[in-house]
């Protein structure tokens, strides 16, 4: 197995020059007005704005010759990228995705290689991937190939987890002799239970997207072609909702991961009377009185 995972990281040229380079669909892309960035800084990511009402950001990590192994580099783009998609207010949902070949490989090994415990400690090593867990916005994470690693840990920190089913999921870290540094211990624990996450932990073997649906880590399953439209569908589907809310709604969920029984219902409990001073809230309600589609403006 570590033969293996180490195959799987290390960019061989070989193996990847016939890869294609990662390509979004051309007729769903739209300029990046309004959110402050270029296409040209980005060199690792693809980010523009996609479906009917281009009120959904797309992101898809795009370092195919390492598998979209998380470097530096790529996560300092992508924490701009998601601050981009957060302050622009057409976005109603983010979808974050790989290519077909990997949603993303793990950390990159080559660059924490020679890291010490004191360079770890005193910089705050895996610190900023925080920024993930924290956007307001829901993101969906559209995974086809694998999933491993910090690639895995990246998935569990977006809000929904839709899988191709060719996909792998795993937290191989202790064939490298460390352990997962980005939630994997603990995400993973509370999305698919001790025992699996364990023996995933331990072993260092991964799991189909099949068997991570019936585990509970991933939403649904689609074909690998036909995976990214199914996520844009949803992230519509969001982002015609108030967006407002929508973050309270978020973020009264994710209570229910990370505090008690208790501490989450009173989250939910002021999360909900704070709808109620909503204008979103009374056209919800006004519009399903009079029965017609409700207009939301945000606020």
């Amino acid at each position: 197995m570590a033969a293996a995972l180490r195959a799987l990281l290390r960019p061989a040229a070989a193996a990847t020059a016939a890869l294609p380079r990662a390509r979004l669909p051309p007729p769903l892309r739209a300029p990046l007005r309004g959110t402050g960035l270029q296409r040209a800084a980005f060199r690792y990511l693809l980010v523009q704005k996609t479906g009917a009402q281009m009120n959904v950001g797309l992101i898809q990590l795009n370092r195919p010759q390492a598998l979209n192994a998380l470097c530096d580099g790529l996560m300092a783009e992508l924490g701009r990228a998601l601050e981009a998609m957060e302050s622009d207010p057409n976005v109603g949902a983010i979808i974050l995705t790989g290519s077909q070949k990997a949603f993303a490989a793990g950390a990159d090994i080559k660059e924490m290689q020679k890291k010490t415990f004191k360079e770890c400690y005193s910089s705050g090593f895996l610190a900023g991937w925080d920024k993930v867990s924290k956007v307001r916005k829901p993101i969906i994470a559209a995974v086809n190939g694998y999933a491993l690693g910090g690639g895995c840990e990246l998935a569990m920190m977006c809000d929904i987890i839709y899988a191709g089913e060719k996909a792998q999921f795993g937290q191989p870290e202790i064939l490298l002799g460390t352990i997962p540094g980005a939630g994997g211990t603990q995400r993973l624990t509370r999305a698919v239970g001790k025992s699996l996450a364990m023996e995933m932990v331990l072993t260092g073997d991964q799991i189909s997207a099949q068997e991570a649906k019936e585990a509970g880590l991933v939403s649904k399953v689609y074909p690998v072609e036909k995976l990214l439209d199914a996520a844009i569908a949803c992230a519509e589907k969001i982002a015609k909702n108030s967006k407002l809310v929508a973050a309270m709604a978020k973020e009264s969920v994710n209570a229910a991961f990370e505090t008690t029984l208790t501490e989450g219902n009173r989250t939910e409990k002021r999360l909900f009377y704070a709808t109620f001073a909503t204008s979103d809230r009374e056209e919800g309600m006004t519009a399903f009185v009079e029965k017609r589609k409700a207009k939301f403006t945000d606020s």
